[in-house]
């Protein structure tokens, strides 16, 4: 596997080594030694899929206590990925990382814990698949405004996506509760 620097540290995209042939392919999408030989020694403790229609936007969330890294992937349609480096000592705070995960490339991102995490579907729907270090915490689910422009994130949208309640209701960053 190709493990790739972003402008982020701790974040990571991933190109999985993929076989493939008249019969279609196989690749591994989670091999603890070839991870942790990466520099990526994670325990995960919960597999999340989600899908989403088309137009629909995710986030930007994250658990403020428990924090979780969030290994996530494409395994049908197409989506924009969006990490967003919410700790407040980091000479990264409030900048933002965005990568397409499709089907057909089947990339992968790290998102270390300490970033907000959200997406966008480009394709008519999308399977998005999500392997998480810590378990779901309700009591600490977080989240920040998809568009706060201080953040400035470059969606591909045409007009307003479709958002939960929570998300449509979300802070700007300048409100939300980060990491220190």
């Amino acid at each position: 596997m190709n493990v790739i620097d972003t402008p982020l540290p701790g974040v990571k995209l991933i190109e999985p080594k993929v076989f493939g042939d008249d019969r279609g392919f196989f690749l591994e999408s989670w091999n603890a030694a070839a991870f942790a030989a990466a520099g990526l020694d994670l325990n995960f403790v919960q597999d999340n899929h989600s899908r989403s229609a088309k137009g629909v936007l995710r986030g930007l969330h994250y658990q403020i206590v428990e924090p979780q890294g969030k290994l996530v992937r494409v395994t049908a349609g197409a989506v924009f990925d969006v990490a967003v480096d919410i700790r407040r000592s980091s000479l990264h705070f409030g900048r933002w990382v965005g990568y397409e995960l499709s089907e057909a490339n089947k990339r992968m991102l790290w998102v270390p814990p300490g970033f907000a995490h959200g997406f966008t579907v480009l394709s008519d729907s999308a399977d998005f698949l999500y392997k998480c270090t810590t378990l779901y915490a309700p009591a600490h689910d977080r989240g920040i405004a998809w568009n706060d422009p201080a953040i400035g994130i470059d969606w591909p949208i045409d007009g307003a996506p479709l958002l939960s309640d929570k998300d449509a209701a979300a802070p700007l960053l300048a409100d939300a509760e980060v990491f220190a």
